[in-house]
């Protein structure tokens, strides 16, 4: 089938109008460019700075001061280490304000330790913003999860779902023992959560921060889609004794003489 030929674009004409005896330069009226639509529940991008503006102006009406206040400081309490998907926005779930959530997403809430990335906001939000918090950030039906746990290949990502496949393999027996896919899923989703707090812990930028007295617990939580409500899975580390000595660097000890 063959593509529709586009449009002729209209030829420019010009037109002179007298304004008190002096004529107004001629100026080309050309046919107005239509913005660059976007899927979704708007249907072009001059809407969402529309919406911006409207945002803007409603939170002035609420606090004329709010956007002056939030623009001489940033002290959020806690690093939200959180899902790509589009359905988890971090401040909208936990009910916080631009400003006090300091927030980090990926594909599936991975913790690795050789990503850059999540190693550098975990530095700025430990060293500098001095959060007390930082909470992993599960959900449950999570795509990159789920994909993690079949033999497909995807692309690229097939590298990053690497570290999923690894818990997989290390809790093997107990996720086999399940029969119900859906509980099953939501297991892995768990210890995804679980490792990736691990993973945090393990850092020195974690540990440093202990070490030098710094008032500091990684937690980890799941949410639900369905219903919108976050699950605590009761896992909070908040010194080095908590986790495995084989990650434990305070010390400067071998395991062997640990």
């Amino acid at each position: 089938m063959a593509l529709p030929r586009p449009p002729r674009r209209a030829r420019p004409t010009t037109s002179t109008m007298p304004t008190a005896g002096v004529a107004r330069v001629a100026r080309p009226h050309t046919r107005p460019r239509r913005p660059p639509t976007v899927p979704g529940s708007f249907n072009t991008l001059p809407e969402l700075l529309k919406a911006n503006k409207t945002w803007a102006a409603n939170m002035v009406k609420l606090d004329p001061n709010f956007f002056a206040n939030l623009a001489n400081q940033q002290s959020p309490q806690l690093l939200w280490i959180g899902c790509s998907d589009s359905r988890v926005p971090a401040n909208q779930i936990i009910n916080l304000a631009p400003g006090e959530v300091f927030v980090h997403r990926n594909i599936a809430n991975v913790v690795n330790h050789g990503d850059l990335n999540a190693l550098s906001v975990l530095q700025y939000a430990v060293d500098v913003l001095k959060v007390k918090h930082v909470i992993v950030t599960g959900h449950y039906g999570c795509g990159g999860v789920a994909a993690s746990m079949t033999n497909q290949q995807f692309g690229l990502i097939d590298n990053w779902l690497r570290t999923i496949k690894d818990v997989y393999q290390a809790n093997e027996a107990k996720l086999d023992a399940l029969k119900d896919p859906k509980a099953k899923l939501d297991l892995m989703v768990e210890l995804n959560v679980a490792n990736s707090v691990r993973n945090v812990c393990a850092t020195t930028i974690v540990q440093n921060a202990w070490k030098r007295g710094q008032e500091l617990s990684v937690h980890g939580w799941c949410y639900r889609l369905e219903d919108g409500v976050i699950r605590d899975l009761d896992i909070c580390i908040s010194q080095p004794e908590q986790i495995s000595r084989i990650y434990n660097v305070m010390s400067g000890k071998t395991v062997a003489n640990a």
